[in-house]
């Protein structure tokens, strides 16, 4: 007992007091981290970050006690500072164990929204542990009226004070500086909010949060429906009329979007000799769909995302509208703006129902908020997935047993339904599912991420066929349109020299114009039936994808604000912007600050006045794109848009927990009129269709 009396003494001083709340703290984000977040954690640095992040946010917030001379004011604001650091991280518990998600400062202005969504349910989330996350607001107190802790009357020195301020600031720049090692481009890229808890900490988040939010707040505040103007005349005189031959020959089919993830347009027929000289096929059955004479196949499409990657690609195929400049717009406007995106307009134009098929975490890119915000009706995260540890990775569920597991909820909604399915096996750093003797083989570089990179692909590729192969053994297959996209590329800038060699170039000869050339990824639109399929060398983005998919279906797009064109209009303008003010033409390449030639690949040192006049036109067009989006998003000008006769999307009325019963029981209340494929089965499930190979295995 003289021990602990001696330890509780060393308390009896306010920098002593300090110290004690900093350390309890400490241990009860530690505690949360472990019992309720479940960070996971994938190297020794993320584990030591997490140690460390905790503590600066907390000592600085305390610290600010120690410059307040009145003793009982002193303590009293320590104190009253610790409760409140306490609460918010058990809120954030608790609001986790429903959500999956941190508390946002958008979700307490939308407290109304939380408290209706938790509901009855809310008592069934407090657990027996909780106690330990308050239960010292009990005994702190009591130690003080029992004196075993006094208050110290002797204000701290300024000094003193100063240097646990300073080491406070200190402390987190450290923490910032290791994140970014770690994870470079957290804030820039902001990846999830579980991304920012795990290397910044609860209460940085939050301060982060709080800024973001005011940031946007500001520009939305300022904005007026007199601003929409500029955006409707740059969409009204870049409208491109559909093609008669082609408009609405998809009219009434499913759609499937198939994201194919980190894949980009040179592996499509791609041959990867190994050890031995044997030539081997990457992706055999995405080459057949390539060349088939249902498929319109374009070979001059590109990514157009930034910081945003998968989301950003998500941004532009729903909306047609560019992700942002800085950051994802997912996370840092999805949960606010109003959207005009695909799901909602085919629901409201042709009754689609949507949904959006992901092994992976729900608030991963913030997508649980985001997709409401869309207007998809369903989405599967992997809370509705069998994952364990050998068919997943930290990205997700591997693309076979995804795509197999997907189809039970599949065959359940109402046609005709647009689907997404977000597959990530062949997501960076493209590792080797078991063993490297068996499966594909591997390339021969220095560089072990581009080694395992066809290898993925071939993985992806073998889940595809399998999938394929259930949709025409369901029925499925005839009454729906294939869009497969590549989202962004899968080997970097700075990779691409190692990679050179493999393409034919050597790493000497490699230049930034053929590192403009490698953003190129496959987008392919697949139509059963269609027999005048072929490969189409117009140059276009992901912006395009919308206008295009809605004349397809045979809906117009020229009253909607979209920023990109028909790909088969005959007025498609061939000018693909890249999210950084660089382009591409046929002709032309603006890339790192250079005008290229594409005839020949070389940069144009003294253009002509001819180009001059050119290069400055596209410059112009580029430009007025990316501001024309930036406007529109960070404005959220889509609220003051009532020409296109849609219903405003109403967030609040999409609930992604128990789909498939909701399901089921649809398909109940519509009885012999309800259109889902179990339906049409005669009430017979059809998983027992779908076949899968090996892990590993694959064909050629």
């Amino acid at each position: 007992m003289s021990h602990l009396k001696k330890y509780i003494e060393s308390f009896n001083t306010r920098i002593g007091f300090f110290s004690l709340l900093v350390v309890l703290l400490w241990v009860k984000n530690i505690f949360a981290y472990i019992m309720d977040f479940h960070l996971s954690l994938q190297s020794p640095m993320q584990f030591l970050i997490l140690i460390i992040n905790p503590i600066s946010v907390t000592m600085f917030l305390l610290s600010i006690g120690l410059f307040i001379q009145r003793t009982r004011v002193s303590y009293l604001f320590l104190f009253i500072v610790y409760v409140l650091l306490s609460i918010w991280l058990f809120s954030n518990a608790v609001y986790y164990r429903e959500f999956t998600d941190f508390i946002t400062i958008n979700t307490l202005l939308g407290a109304g929204q939380v408290s209706t969504g938790l509901g009855e349910s809310a008592l069934r989330l407090f657990r027996f542990y909780d106690v330990f996350y308050i239960v010292d607001f009990m005994i702190l107190p009591l130690l003080f009226w029992r004196r075993s802790i006094v208050m110290d009357t002797r204000v701290p020195k300024l000094r003193q004070a100063t240097a646990l301020t300073m080491l406070s600031v200190l402390l987190g720049t450290g923490n910032l500086f290791l994140a970014e090692i770690d994870r470079s481009g957290l804030l820039s890229r902001q990846f999830s909010r579980e991304y920012l808890v795990k290397y910044l900490g609860i209460n940085a988040f939050t301060l982060y949060d709080g800024y973001q939010t005011y940031q946007n707040n500001q520009v939305r505040a300022e904005a007026s429906p007199t601003d929409l103007k500029e955006a409707v005349n740059y969409v009204d005189q870049h409208y491109a009329k559909p093609n008669d031959e082609m408009f609405g020959i998809a009219k009434g089919k499913n759609v499937i979007y198939i994201h194919l993830e980190s894949f980009q347009q040179f592996l499509i027929d791609y041959q990867l000799a190994d050890e031995n000289g044997t030539s081997h096929t990457v992706t055999p059955f995405l080459n057949s769909l390539y060349h088939d004479q249902s498929t319109y196949s374009f070979d001059n499409f590109f990514h157009q995302v930034k910081a945003g990657k998968t989301s950003d690609a998500e941004t532009l195929l729903e909306n047609s509208l560019f992700g942002l400049n800085q950051g994802a717009l997912f996370t840092q406007l999805g949960d606010q703006n109003t959207f005009e995106a695909a799901p909602s307009i085919l629901q409201q134009k042709a009754g689609y129902t949507s949904a959006v098929f992901h092994g992976h975490s729900a608030n991963f890119w913030n997508r649980d908020v985001t997709y409401k915000h869309f207007g998809y009706d369903y989405f599967f995260d992997s809370t509705y997935y069998d994952i364990n540890e050998e068919n997943s990775f930290q990205y997700g569920m591997h693309d076979k047993p995804f795509l197999n597991q997907s189809v039970q909820y599949l065959e359940h909604l109402q046609q005709p339904f647009y689907a997404k399915m977000i597959t990530v096996s062949n997501h960076y750093p493209y590792s080797r599912f078991n063993n490297d003797e068996d499966g594909f083989p591997v390339a021969n570089t220095k560089d072990e991420t581009i080694n395992g990179y066809f290898a993925t692909a071939n993985y992806l590729d073998t889940a595809l066929e399998e999938f394929f192969s259930y949709l025409k053994a369901s029925g499925l297959y005839d009454d729906s349109i294939f869009v497969l996209y590549g989202d962004h590329y899968g080997i970097s800038n700075t990779r691409n020299k190692e990679l050179a060699p493999l393409l034919g170039t050597p790493s000497e000869e490699w230049t930034d114009y053929d590192n403009a050339q490698m953003q190129r990824v496959p987008f392919m639109i697949h139509i059963p039936g269609v027999t005048n399929g072929k490969i189409d060398h117009t140059y276009g983005g992901q912006v395009d994808v919308l206008p295009t998919l809605l004349h397809l279906l045979g809906i117009s797009s020229k009253n909607y604000i979209q920023l990109g064109q028909d790909l088969f209009s005959p007025e498609h303008q061939q000018v693909v912007a890249f999210r950084d003010g660089d382009f591409v033409t046929p002709d032309y390449t603006f890339y790192s600050g250079k005008m290229y030639d594409n005839q020949t690949g070389l940069p144009i040192e003294e253009p002509n006045l001819e180009q001059q006049r050119i290069f400055k036109e596209l410059n112009l067009a580029v430009d007025e794109q990316l501001i024309t989006s930036d406007k529109i998003n960070n404005g959220n000008l889509l609220r003051f848009y009532q020409k296109s006769g849609l219903e405003p999307v109403d967030p609040k009325q999409f609930d992604y927990h128990n789909q498939l019963e909701r399901l089921l029981q649809i398909e109940k209340n519509k009885g012999s009129g309800s259109t889902s494929l179990y339906s049409q089965n005669g009430q017979e499930s059809t998983t027992s269709l779908y076949k899968t190979h090996s892990f590993l295995e694959y064909h050629e």
